[in-house]
């Protein structure tokens, strides 16, 4: 099932960036280009980059030019996180471009791609809060109250899990099909964004 496979790379790639927990790190993808597993990887290693910049533009403390920095490279994280989930969309249209929708197939909410997306960012709930858990400089009050939310988050893993390898199930048998809009984001594009095509109306 595709939410094995996912599930089981993402635990992966957070685990090898936490090898070194550096957000400079570089990535070392051990699975061929061609494989629908390299993208998995360097979907959850985006996710887990940003995360950690994440956490250290919303110190308090940061200088506001270092703090614009942070969000600069945040901005073309996600522009790059949004092009590899498009990269997964493409995959599972060609994988199922065989397959000929029933007469009363239905379009689903939202595609493969961004499903996982969800699970990606989930793995990384789940290591962190686990991490919480455990915390030694935690009270026993915090760590039991992350071990509640650690439970929801895993129930939560499991109910998305299924609902990916429903929809992959559906579009197979050609109960549901997969219809592939562009996120078509407008703040990175010079030509959309009115600051950036006529910056004096900024």
């Amino acid at each position: 099932m595709i939410s094995k496979l996912c599930n089981k790379i993402f635990e992966e790639a957070i685990k090898d960036y936490h090898i070194h927990n550096n957000i400079d790190q570089p990535i070392e993808n051990p699975y061929p280009t061609t494989k629908i597993e390299h993208l998995l990887y360097l979907k959850c290693w985006i996710d887990t980059v940003q995360w950690h910049m994440e956490d250290v533009v919303r110190n308090p403390e940061i200088n506001p030019v270092e703090g614009l920095q942070w969000k600069r490279r945040i901005d073309a994280s996600n522009q790059e996180r949004t092009d590899v989930v498009e990269y997964i969309d493409s995959y599972f249209l060609e994988e199922y471009k065989h397959i000929q929708p029933k007469a009363n197939a239905r379009i689903n909410s939202e595609s493969p791609a961004w499903v996982v997306d969800r699970l990606s960012i989930l793995a990384l709930k789940v290591y962190h809060m686990k991490e919480e858990t455990v915390r030694a400089d935690a009270t026993e009050e915090h760590r039991e109250l992350c071990t509640q939310k650690l439970n929801i988050l895993l129930n939560q893993q499991t109910d998305l899990s299924t609902s990916l390898d429903e929809l992959i199930q559906d579009i197979e048998n050609g109960s549901k099909y997969m219809k592939v809009y562009k996120q078509m984001k407008m703040y990175n594009d010079p030509n959309l964004n009115p600051v950036l095509y006529n910056p004096n109306n900024g």
